[in-house]
C-alpha cells in the first residue's frame, strides 16, 4: 500500500470517527455546557434572575441587575398596590416565568429605534427574544396573555395590533376568560378578579 493511499485511508477513518463523536455528543448532550456558554456570551443574551410579572423581568447585565419592561405589551396587573389583582394577571405572570425557565432562563434583549431606552420608572424597554428566536412580547399578545400597548411608538406596533386582533377573534386567553375593558385611547385593561 502506498504512503498516499495510507494517508488518505487514515484521514477518511479519522473523519468518520470524529463525525461519530460529534453526532453522539450532540445526541447525548456531551457538549451542552459548551453550547450554554456560547448562548450566554452572545451579544444581547442575558440571564433572567427574577420575574416581576407577565411583562417585566430582571436580568443580570454584566453583574448588575436591570429591570426589563417588555416593549408594546401590557399584561394584567398582579402587584400594583393601587389596583386589585386583575383577571388573567397570575396566568400571564406564570406563563412568562414558565416559558423563560423552560428556555434555560436566558433571553436576548433588543431595543427599538422608535422607543425610549428607559421608562419613567427607569426600567429598560426591550424586545425579549427566547433562544429559539421567538419574540416573547408578541407571543404574549398572540396567545391572549397580554394586551397590545398602543400608547408609545415602536416599530412592531402593526404586528402586535394584528396579534391582539387574532387573539380577540379566537377568544384566546384573557379574551375568552375575562371581560377586557376598552379605554377611550384605543387600549384595553383587564377587569379585577
Amino acid at each position: 500500500m502506498s504512503t498516499r493511499r495510507r494517508t488518505s485511508s487514515t484521514i477518511t477513518l479519522l473523519t468518520a470517527v470524529l463525525s461519530l463523536v460529534v453526532w453522539l455528543g450532540t445526541q447525548y448532550g456531551w457538549f451542552a455546557s459548551a453550547q450554554d456558554a456560547v448562548v450566554k456570551n452572545q451579544p444581547g443574551q442575558y440571564s433572567v434572575v427574577a420575574f416581576s410579572d407577565g411583562d417585566t423581568i430582571k436580568v443580570d447585565m454584566n453583574g448588575k441587575t436591570e429591570t426589563i419592561r417588555f416593549i408594546g405589551v401590557d399584561t394584567p396587573e398582579t402587584h400594583d398596590p393601587r389596583k386589585k389583582v386583575q383577571c388573567y394577571g397570575p396566568a400571564a405572570s406564570a406563563f412568562t416565568k414558565n416559558i423563560i425557565t423552560a428556555a434555560g432562563s436566558h433571553v436576548r434583549l433588543a431595543s427599538d429605534s422608535q422607543s425610549t431606552n428607559r421608562d419613567r420608572y427607569d426600567r429598560l424597554l426591550r424586545y425579549v427574544y427566547l433562544p429559539d428566536g421567538t419574540l416573547l412580547n408578541e407571543k404574549l399578545i398572540n396567545d391572549g396573555y397580554a394586551f397590545y400597548y398602543p400608547y408609545f411608538p415602536f416599530t412592531k406596533s402593526d404586528s402586535f395590533a394584528a396579534a391582539q386582533k387574532s387573539a380577540q377573534q379566537d377568544s384566546r386567553g384573557l379574551w375568552g376568560n375575562c371581560k377586557p375593558v376598552a379605554n377611550d385611547d384605543g387600549g384595553y385593561t383587564s377587569n379585577d378578579q
